[in-house]
């Protein structure tokens, strides 16, 4: 085979090569765009739906307000027209009475003046005594029409201009919710959810973040967290499961809430970090991620270690303070390299660590840079890097140390940042804390 026809024959397999590369990328393009008209068509199927049915609510309880309150008043109605009549129909009965008695007082008066002579004396004194017992001249008195109630309904005809006007601006379509996930960070056991405003004219007062296993069927959408703050970390998550994560905002001087965000799928391969249980004097939470010290009248009380060396650099360590007992000088919260069995604080060599008093100390030695005091509500923060790894020589061996670790340690507004040497190389850490007192609670993620 010529040199030409080998040629030709290595253009037409990189032709074909990239023929088949295009195609591809064609047919991802062709995916996502299906996938983007299957977005416009669900959504716009949603949209029409939530709105059928919230008009049809609104419709059906406008509709038995208004029976309920043409109800009431018909009522009010009835009531005023029956006190008013009642004393107008005793007043009719006396009257009618009256009238009787005149009728018959008057029979009585023309009989007796057509009665004989030898009667009329009888009759017409009788008749005089009945005169006066009745009172002739004592007559009922009937109330005049401006005493009476006029009963009339009165209706305030603005209010169907204002209901006009709130129907005009209720309800709003969107094609694009005004925020928006940009970034879910695993963490052991958790997410680390961030999300920003896609549309700058919108004024968020606050955030809704929700979430929900994916791909379970009648799994409901639960709220993680409602506030003024762009992230949020979501605990208590099972390791290597998908998740569905949305978000919405409300505006400023509104009560209803936005259109959600696309949903977005995350998931950690990190288990959740817990304590060691069975360590003496503390108490740990059903998920082992809260321990309490509890032995008060115990001389002496271990440091509690996480259950493996779980921490990893590159990740961010935080202990939450939950309940808070007596501050001591010797208390520790901190990371090490091995859970030496016996140690009563992380004040020792291969750690670093805080104390509640805020003091910090490498390898046992106190720095002379200091932390706010640990307290109810505190939170203390761990991150580590790696700096580089020096091999053990004559030259570093008094250093005591072949790896270095940029540590980060923040509590309150305030943070340290210095150089760990630690004398070999680690993948993972430990975390721990002490207390001498009882009573302290430390939440760990």
């Amino acid at each position: 085979m010529s040199v030409e026809v080998d040629s030709l024959v290595q253009e037409a397999k990189e032709n074909i090569e990239a023929a088949q590369n295009y195609r591809s990328e064609l047919q991802q393009r062709l995916h996502g765009l299906n996938q983007a008209r299957k977005q416009v068509r669900g959504s716009s199927s949603q949209a029409r739906e939530t709105l059928r049915r919230h008009f049809s609510e609104l419709q059906a309880t406008a509709t038995q307000l208004l029976t309920e309150r043409l109800a009431a008043l018909l009522a009010e109605v009835d009531a005023v027209e029956a006190a008013s009549v009642k004393p107008l129909d005793d007043c009719q009965s006396i009257i009618e009475h009256g009238v009787g008695q005149a009728d018959e007082l008057l029979r009585e008066g023309e009989a007796a003046l057509r009665c004989g002579l030898g009667e009329k004396e009888d009759k017409l004194g009788s008749f005089t005594k009945k005169a006066m017992h009745i009172q002739l001249d004592s007559l009922p008195e009937v109330p005049a029409l401006v005493d009476v109630p006029s009963v009339s309904a009165q209706l305030d005809d603005s209010l169907l201009g204002v209901l006009r006007d709130w129907v005009s601006r209720h309800g709003s379509v969107s094609s694009h919710p005004p925020v928006q996930i940009e970034e879910l960070q695993e963490r052991p056991g958790s997410i680390l959810v961030r999300w920003c405003k896609v549309d700058e004219d919108f004024m968020a007062a606050e955030y809704r973040l929700q979430y929900r296993r994916s791909g379970s069927r009648g799994s409901q959408y639960e709220d993680a967290c409602i506030g003024r703050d762009c992230e949020f970390l979501v605990l208590h998550l099972d390791p290597h499961t998908d998740y569905l994560f949305r978000v919405c905002a409300r505006g400023e001087g509104r009560t209803e809430w936005s259109a959600w965000s696309t949903p977005q799928t995350g998931y950690t391969t990190l288990p959740a970090l817990e304590w060691c249980p069975g360590t003496e004097g503390y108490i740990l939470s059903s998920r082992r991620n809260m321990a309490l010290r509890n032995d008060a009248t115990q001389a002496r009380c271990p440091v509690i270690y996480s259950n493996t060396p779980t921490y990893f650099c590159g990740q961010t360590l935080t202990f939450k303070i939950a309940a808070a007992g007596q501050v001591d000088r010797r208390d520790s919260l901190g990371v090490c390299v091995d859970n030496q069995k016996g140690a009563e604080s992380l004040q020792r060599d291969q750690a670093v660590c805080i104390s509640t008093n805020g003091a910090v100390f490498v390898n046992g030695k106190e720095m002379t840079n200091q932390l706010p005091a640990i307290s109810l509500g505190s939170t203390v923060t761990f991150d580590m890097e790696v700096v580089n790894m020096f091999p053990v020589s004559s030259n570093n061996s008094l250093n005591g140390g072949s790896f270095k670790l940029r540590v980060t340690i923040g509590s309150g507004n305030r943070e340290v940042v210095f150089d760990w040497l630690v004398d070999q190389a680690v993948d993972s850490l430990f975390f721990g804390c002490s207390f001498v007192h009882s009573g302290w609670k430390v939440l760990v993620y």
